[in-house]
């Protein structure tokens, strides 16, 4: 090996350190020949005068990609040992496959200078105190990194060409293989086909990917096992692969590329991770239809998105769910604007809450509603209105009205050509501008600049326009709900969500506005052909006899305690607007409605122990001293406060005992003291 000459015994004291490394597990398995030469690397070092024991194999990083640090053990630990002074010699089978990572290869040659650390690869051993070899091994350093940009960008290229013509291998997901041909073909296992499409059937059937989980609960779904084997093993279905297996294209028959791009990121420990980014439709760069059998139509795929995507409620959509409230996701509170939750109490009754009452921003007419109340209402306007005549009513009205916007859309379409052309004739000026003018180039920079933000504006424009109303469901669709709906709707086997999906068809929203100081309630509802109407509930409220309430307001103007008054109630056999007995809770309510005070715990003649201490000008502290002392008569409530029965002749016992002239003494000196 030439340079043989720079190793000298005090490289020879330390360690030599051997660096097997393949990029892939595929080339650790495939390609032994070069695994080999470097384990090889260890007798290198031995040839070059190191004892067996002073050799360090360090192995770890086999298998992993030099492009990064954060997962490469046992580059660390060769830094290391550098750094401390423990590693005399560094071996490797090419200097550049120490790191592919320019500034991580840099830094290790900083420390091998520092450190005085020979660097050894197949052309030689290289001193990094050496200008001459700090610069070669530079220079390898950046020919590697150019040599693996050329051989990517022209691997990419390759693969980018081979997917345009739908010949670039890729993985695919479970249910769907490669025939001897090379073509992708339906699995042949019946059992992994039929658990496939059992998949998007149960998906059509419940709506989401929580009710394809529970429609697998008591069945195995098939899994990709080792990705070079092929081999199927079964398991439980996740939710996470039953989404998967709805979003991906390959079911339809379309062969996508492009659906995921890397993106890096630093993280807080300053390493660069690379991330896979899911990719929107409209940027896939190549899809295919038709391209090989698939379960579903494309058709069939779209509308699986369309229906993931209102499921996700981070995004605030507000899907059809199980329980009985009619209005669930579609219901607004007419004071603040926002969205109403529901509630259901321990009866199972539902309520319609502003959800303003949870982060205590309410107006103070955001009120709670009762299901019971509004959906009953809703449900007999959608009976009544779904009727082929009022249909066809209506999907004339939409239609005018959808005229109406798409005029409206072709000006502010105009608007944007418009724009567009104002920016492509400021470019063209910028451009024409001779280089050295820069005044001129600059105002013309600047003039260029506003017509493309007024591009931008005009374009975001268009796009609120499109989104400001939502689309109307086919008429075919509608002409086959209103033939038999009522029948439909009051099916024992109709399921609520069911119900919701189809008012949602038909209805946006319903805003609910609750009169504070009353029992009427105005529903507003706003059909999906933009027509509007409001109707009007009244709440039912439940009154106690008028007998009781009198009796409670008798018994309290007596001073009767709560208790006192539900058990004389009891004895007379009044009852609640419920039909239970009377309780204390009861009586405090009718109390609370009557707007009574309420009743005190003290007796006549009673006073607390606080009272007590400020009449006889003594601490709280000395009253309960005379109490634990038996000094002076008491009674305990079943709460636990004390009540003392005050009177003249007990008040003149007290002040006549001395401990109490003293304390009262000291206290009167302590005001005027601070008086003073």
């Amino acid at each position: 090996m030439s340079g043989e000459h720079k190793i000298g015994q005090r490289h020879r004291g330390r360690l030599a350190l051997a660096c097997p490394r393949q990029s892939t597990a595929v080339q650790v398995r495939e390609h032994a020949e070069s695994t080999m030469r470097q384990y090889a690397l260890a007798d290198s070092a031995a040839g070059l005068g190191w004892d067996r024991s002073q050799v360090l194999v360090l192995d770890g990083d086999l298998g992993l990609s030099g492009r990064s640090t954060r997962l490469r053990g046992d580059f660390k630990e060769v830094v290391s040992k550098v750094c401390q002074g423990e590693a005399g010699l560094v071996l490797v089978l090419e200097a550049s496959r120490l790191s592919r990572n320019s500034a991580g290869f840099q830094r290790l040659l900083e420390f091998c200078q520092v450190t005085d650390t020979l660097i050894a690869d197949a052309d030689g051993v290289y001193d990094l105190r050496d200008f001459s070899d700090q610069l070669l091994l530079g220079f390898k350093g950046t020919m590697a990194a150019v040599e693996l940009h050329i051989l990517a960008q022209r691997m990419q290229e390759a693969k980018r060409a081979a997917a345009r013509r739908g010949e670039l291998r890729l993985p695919l997901p479970i249910g769907l293989c490669y025939d001897i041909d090379d073509q992708v073909v339906l699995d042949p296992g019946q059992e992994v086909q039929a658990a496939v499409a059992d998949v998007f059937r149960a998906f059509e059937a419940t709506g989401s990917c929580c009710g394809v989980v529970r429609a697998f609960r008591d069945r195995r779904f098939p899994a990709h096992g080792q990705s070079w084997t092929g081999e199927v093993t079964w398991m439980r279905l996740r939710q996470s692969q039953a989404r998967a297996i709805l979003r991906n294209p390959a079911y339809a028959g379309a062969y996508v590329s492009g659906r995921v791009k890397p993106e890096q990121q630093t993280d807080a420990g300053g390493f660069i991770r690379t991330r896979s980014i899911e990719q929107p439709p409209d940027r896939w760069e190549v899809v295919i239809h038709d391209h090989h059998p698939g379960y579903i139509s494309w058709e069939t795929f779209l509308s699986n998105q369309r229906q993931l995507a209102s499921n996700r409620t981070q995004g605030g959509a507000r899907p059809p769910r199980e329980g009985g409230a009619l209005l669930q996701g579609v219901v607004l509170c007419g004071h603040c604007g926002g969205g109403m939750g529901i509630y259901y109490s321990g009866s199972g009754a539902a309520h319609y809450r502003c959800r303003s009452r949870l982060d205590q921003a309410r107006t103070p007419g955001c009120r709670s509603v009762s299901a019971g109340l509004v959906d009953p209402l809703a449900e007999r306007r959608l009976l009544e209105t779904v009727t082929p005549e009022q249909i066809d009513l209506a999907l004339a009205a939409a239609e005018e009205l959808t005229q109406r916007e798409a005029r409206t859309l072709r000006a502010f379409e105009f608007r944007a050509e418009r724009a567009r052309y104002e920016a492509s004739r400021a470019e063209r000026a910028f451009h024409l501008c001779e280089p050295e003018n820069r005044l001129v180039a600059r105002s013309l920079e600047q003039r260029w600049e506003a017509r493309l933000a007024a591009v931008a504006e005009a374009e975001a424009a268009v796009e609120a326009q499109k989104a400001q109303r939502p689309p109307l469901p086919p008429k075919a669709e509608l002409a086959t709900l209103a033939a038999d709906l009522r029948r439909l709707w009051n099916e024992p086997a109709t399921s609520p969500r069911d119900r919701k999906r189809v008012l949602r068809t038909l209805i946006t929203d319903v805003t609910l506005t609750s009169d504070p100081a009353g029992d009427e309630i105005r529903a507003g509802i706003r059909w999906r052909a933009g027509a509007c109407e409001e109707q009007t509930a009244t709440r039912t409220r439940m009154r106690t006899r008028q007998e009781a309430v009198e009796l409670i307001r008798h018994r309290k103007l007596e001073g009767l305690r709560d208790t006192d008054i539900a058990a004389e109630l009891r004895a007379l056999g009044l009852r609640t607007a419920r039909g239970n007995e009377f309780g204390t809770r009861d009586v405090r309510n009718v109390r609370h409605f009557l707007g009574l005070a309420r009743p005190s715990a003290l007796g006549p003649g009673e006073l607390t122990v606080s009272q007590a201490a400020a009449r006889l000008g003594v601490k709280p502290g000395t009253v309960c001293y005379w109490l634990r002392a038996g000094l002076l008569p008491h009674r305990k409530r079943a709460t636990g406060a004390v009540c003392i029965p005050f009177s003249a002749q007990t008040e003149a016992t007290l002040r006549a005992r001395p401990a109490v002239s003293r304390h009262m003494k000291r206290t009167q000196n302590k005001t005027i003291g601070g008086a003073v």
